[in-house]
């Protein structure tokens, strides 16, 4: 079944403390705001709590200072990591190796925040067509040897078709019917998600602005679940 990432946008003390009220949670995601304040500490403490750490930094640099952050991500205990595609290959390809087996990299492609006009006017491009652009950066993440792409519930199953079965395609955007979108633009439900090829559904606010965290992070986690035994859209079964 696709995995259930809780994203961990809160100060530390907020964060464990949120964590105390969900002990089945098994993956978490620290990015920059967390990071930020807290530090590498915070990894390992995860680590050691049995939790598996996405740390979504987002690196985009020189192929060589990228490769130097993933290694200390890897050594620091984080599960999975990202770069952002728009880096390059070459970037990709440095980092993919120094990730070597123990650390999962991701390549960001089109942030969940872009409409087509803000990323056209962000790259200079006018009329891009979101789910091809980010169908071109997955193929280079791929093909440059990560593990998988994070990209937006829209256009998972473009990339499911075109990547194949193994690939990680990491989702953000997850919002029930209910649900602010709040700053994302494009969004689906976990059913949706999941159906369409994801494999790892990162949820943030419909979470974390609960006033019973726990019971919205298993209603998620059992819309994944429902999914996983019916099978993707793919055909194969899901799996995180």
């Amino acid at each position: 079944m696709a995995e259930v990432i809780i994203a961990l946008d809160l100060p530390g003390e907020d964060a464990r403390r949120l964590l105390d009220r969900i002990p089945e949670a098994g993956w978490v995601k620290v990015g920059s705001v967390l990071f930020a304040s807290e530090g590498p500490g915070l990894v390992r403490e995860f680590a050691r709590r049995g939790l598996k750490v996405f740390l979504d930094l987002k690196w985009h640099d020189i192929p060589n200072t990228v490769a130097g952050a993933v290694a200390s991500a890897r050594d620091l205990g984080a599960t999975m990591a990202t770069v952002h595609a728009l880096g390059g290959w070459t970037m990709m390809e440095a980092a993919a190796r120094a990730a070597g087996a123990d650390l999962a990299l991701v390549g960001v492609t089109v942030l969940t925040s872009h409409t087509p006009e803000s990323y056209g006017r962000a790259v200079g491009r006018p009329g891009v067509v979101l789910p091809e652009e980010a169908g071109r950066l997955a193929a280079e993440a791929l093909g440059s040897g990560l593990r998988g792409v994070v990209c937006s519930p829209l256009e998972v199953a473009a990339i499911r078709s075109a990547v194949g079965p193994d690939a990680w395609l990491v989702v953000p955007g997850i919002r029930r019917p209910a649900d602010a979108a709040g700053d994302q633009a494009r969004t689906a439900t976990p059913t949706q998600a999941v159906l369409a090829g994801a494999t790892h559904l990162v949820v943030g606010r419909p979470v974390l602005e609960a006033a019973d965290p726990r019971a919205v992070f298993f209603e998620m986690s059992e819309a994944a679940a429902l999914v996983g035994k019916a099978g993707r859209r793919d055909g194969g079964s899901a799996f995180g």
